[in-house]
């Protein structure tokens, strides 16, 4: 998704969410190494899409942007780990889900609560009057960037 061609964004502006990307980059490694045993980033992604409702290996193949056997070693590393479960659609019993086991969840809800108190306690640095400007500002930076994934994925 390009931006309006009118619209030019100060490299200054870039540079500063750049930098700070780079600090949410290093929470979210101390967040997944935080957990036991510690996952990687591939391996976080698929219990977050599976988090989000269930999940089959195309899907997780799409979102990490590799081939589905390189997703199905990823998803079987889980499995064998006891985080996810692989169920029978029961729709179209040819698909199989991804779930989140009892110990997959534990372990996501490990990591995010790790990552809430960290971002609390930031938060609590910041002037009150300018927290709501900062998380909305994110929100929205969130839902953009996300946009831009989407479409350069398809």
């Amino acid at each position: 998704m390009d931006p309006p061609q009118d619209e030019v964004v100060p490299a200054g502006q870039t540079d500063a969410v750049v930098d700070a990307t780079r600090v949410v980059g290093a929470l979210i490694a101390e967040s997944l190494a935080s957990v036991e045993p510690p996952v990687t980033v591939s391996q976080w992604r698929v219990l977050v899409l599976a988090s989000e409702g269930s999940c089959n290996v195309s899907a997780v193949a799409d979102d990490l942007g590799v081939h589905p056997s390189n997703a199905t070693r990823i998803c079987d590393r889980l499995v064998s780990a006891g985080f996810l479960s692989r169920q029978k659609d029961a729709v179209d019993r040819r698909h199989v889900r991804l779930t989140l086991t009892a110990e997959g969840a534990d372990l996501f809800e490990s990591a995010m609560s790790y990552r809430r108190d960290r971002v609390e306690h930031a938060m609590a640095h910041i002037d009150p009057e300018k927290r709501a400007v900062v998380a909305e500002g994110v929100v929205e930076f969130a839902a953009a960037l996300d946009a831009v994934r989407r479409h350069a994925s398809q």
